[in-house]
């Protein structure tokens, strides 16, 4: 019955044109009023029948979402970055109500129910928001948060946290870095030490992104004296708890429209059931949640890049030197040639590792090493667009500065 009713969902969302419910807005346009907000593609449009992974399904997804795009983020990009926030809660529940929070989840919980190619269309087509912040903040709520929640937690916890996740009435941040301890998950120091039916945690988390608007936060705490691989628990924490502080919002070079802040937890108390799955399994369920988390960010920055390039082609076939468009010299054509080949090729890598995961393959290997050449192209481009110079309005030079934080 929830197998049936999900799939019912998608077939009305994927074929409606008036899925969701027009909101007005007023935006405030600086960046936004230089280029348009369509996208930009390069080469032969790809049709359902030519692509490695995607049905005709998967684009009538990404046409939906990407009217809630032009519509309703896209006009108020920059008054948000501006700001350094985002109405988390309000795009959220567009979002959710349309069903793009939870493509791949369980429909019992509000999912659509398909396989995480869909997650991973949404994920490129958010990378047509016109910054990096907001889609990162999408991608942590969609798939870095509640992943392990999905697979691992009792009927319970979802009901109360993953449900109203995917569905756009809580947002949820992500508890893992500290300040000791970033990219080294074994190496943190918060703990949870267990009192009768309840944990009692003390600790820190760092650059948690959406921890000032958060509702509830998936937190990675040590709960024994064990081996640093075994001796960790992953937690469902609500927010408004007790000795739960944020501390500061933490002002970022890029992503600004993306709220990061800085977590304290000083002797908040838990119920034991809000651990997800087993206790000391924590590390291992982060891990596996890495996995998706690497492979959505790769995805939506691949878009980000074929803007980029675009845009710059329109850019260096507009200004002149030497009476002639910049864009008419060779050497020009050599960089964007080789950029582009870059960003095909991750593009390749993406997708053979989700087509791997999909079929139950572990591709950890994969996803980091897509992480780490994703993680690299910001400072190839930045190099390859120094041509723009101080113009920190130009819409390249925006995005770059995006670019300088990738999530995972």
């Amino acid at each position: 019955m929830a197998l049936r009713e999900g799939a019912l969902r998608f077939n009305l969302l994927v074929n409606s044109r008036h899925f969701y419910k027009f909101i007005s807005f007023i935006g405030v346009r600086s960046v936004s009023d230089k280029v348009s907000s369509k996208p930009v593609t390069s080469g032969d449009p790809e049709t359902a029948g030519d692509h490695l992974i995607y049905s005709q399904e998967h684009f009538a997804l990404k046409e939906s979402l990407r009217k809630i795009i032009d519509q309703e983020i896209n006009p108020h990009v920059d008054q948000w970055e501006a700001e350094g926030k985002f109405p988390a809660h309000k795009i959220f529940k567009i979002l959710g109500s349309a069903g793009f929070l939870g493509v791949s989840k369980p429909v019992e919980y509000g999912g659509l129910g398909l396989d995480f190619t869909y997650s991973v269309a949404v994920a490129e087509e958010l990378g047509n928001i016109r910054c990096g912040g907001i889609p990162m903040a999408i991608g942590v709520q969609s798939d870095m948060a509640t992943p392990a929640l999905a697979r691992f937690g009792s009927a319970e916890l979802k009901k109360e946290f993953l449900l109203p996740s995917i569905m756009g009435d809580k947002v949820a941040c992500l508890g893992v870095s500290e300040v000791g301890a970033g990219s080294d998950v074994s190496s943190i120091k918060t703990k949870a030490v267990r009192e009768g039916d309840e944990y009692v945690i003390n600790g820190g988390k760092m650059w948690t992104t959406s921890g000032t608007q958060a509702d509830w936060i998936c937190l990675l705490a040590n709960t024994s004296d064990g081996p640093p691989h075994r001796n960790k628990s992953l937690f469902c924490l609500p927010m408004n708890l007790p000795g739960v502080h944020v501390a500061r919002k933490i002002d970022k070079l890029g992503m600004w429209s993306s709220d990061t802040a800085e977590l304290f937890f000083d002797d908040v108390r838990v119920p034991c059931k809000n651990i997800i799955g087993q206790e000391g399994m924590g590390f291992t369920y982060q891990m596996l949640q890495f996995q998706e988390e690497r492979l959505w960010a790769v995805a939506n920055i691949l878009t980000m890049m074929d803007n980029i390039i675009q845009e710059t082609i329109q850019y260096t076939r507009q200004r002149k030197i030497f009476k002639q468009p910049v864009l008419y010299h060779q050497s020009v054509h050599f960089r964007l040639a080789e950029l582009q080949t870059e960003v095909e090729l991750l593009r390749s890598l993406l997708y053979r590792a989700t087509a791997l995961y999909i079929k139950g393959n572990d591709v950890t290997r994969l996803a980091s090493m897509a992480k780490l050449k994703g993680a690299a192209w910001p400072g190839k481009w930045v190099t390859a667009v120094s041509s723009f110079g101080e113009e920190w309005a130009s819409p390249v030079t925006f995005w770059s500065a995006d670019f300088t934080e990738i999530p995972g």
